[in-house]
């Protein structure tokens, strides 16, 4: 049994069919990554897996437990934990009350100080500036800050949309160090959205190609980055 399925999903913004019968599966301990073009559907993905923008049908299978269905703030509580694009942290928070605003469905608070703790020592300039308020930190820092946030919730599965948007080539390398530092040391399951498609295979165990809204390949990266029509459309080669 995968730790989440998604079976047949079909997602509307009003009349827009924006996800058309879609299917994935994320096993427990992996990385995997969902690439495409601007529109194609991998942030509604996203969104209809954690309740935001409800499916109109199929179903969506958490270790074999339909949440189809279930408000996002209970999502929340089963370990399905979300950092959006364009990090939406809270700007007028410091650092470490956005981090406390990842943990507000927690009530064991010895275990939450050391998940800040953790969250400090992986991230030490959010140590640094844990008393700056969340709007007044660089982009890639508000990055590191969404990422620590989501880490709080003690997350069974990270859905990550687009961590490298608008960052330097060098918080990229960073942002995806700590990804995979996440999948490998902490067993952290990611569900992995990003433009970069060249970084994503490269960290992923398997993808799927989103094209037009429905799935169009799937398979190992390593296969896919040796796929003339991914590499001609996606890698820019």
């Amino acid at each position: 049994m995968s730790l989440l399925e998604v079976h047949e999903i079909n997602t509307y913004y009003g009349k827009i069919h924006a996800l058309k019968s879609v299917s994935i599966t994320v096993d427990e301990g992996e990385i995997v990554t969902l690439i495409g073009g601007n529109g194609a559907g991998k942030t509604t993905t996203l969104n209809t897996i954690c309740g935001i923008t409800p499916a109109t049908s199929g179903r969506v299978m958490l270790e074999g437990r339909d949440i189809t269905q279930t408000p996002p703030h209970e999502i929340v509580t089963l370990g399905v934990v979300h950092v959006p694009e364009g990090r939406k942290i809270f700007t007028r928070l410091t650092v470490r009350e956005n981090l406390e605003m990842g943990a507000f469905t927690r009530r064991d608070h010895a275990m939450i100080a050391r998940d800040m703790d953790y969250v400090f020592d992986r991230f030490p300039r959010l140590r640094e500036r844990q008393k700056q308020l969340g709007g007044t930190l660089s982009g890639g820092e508000q990055q590191m800050l969404a990422i620590g946030r989501a880490l709080m919730a003690r997350p069974r599965i990270l859905l990550l949309d687009e961590p490298s948007m608008g960052l330097a080539p060098l918080l990229v390398r960073e942002i995806f160090n700590v990804i995979t530092y996440l999948n490998d040391e902490n067993g952290t399951t990611i569900l992995l959205v990003e433009q970069n498609a060249q970084m994503a295979l490269a960290i992923a165990n398997r993808a799927y190609v989103l094209q037009s809204c429905y799935v169009s390949r799937a398979g190992t990266a390593q296969e896919l980055q040796h796929d003339e029509a991914i590499i001609a459309a996606y890698l820019g080669v």
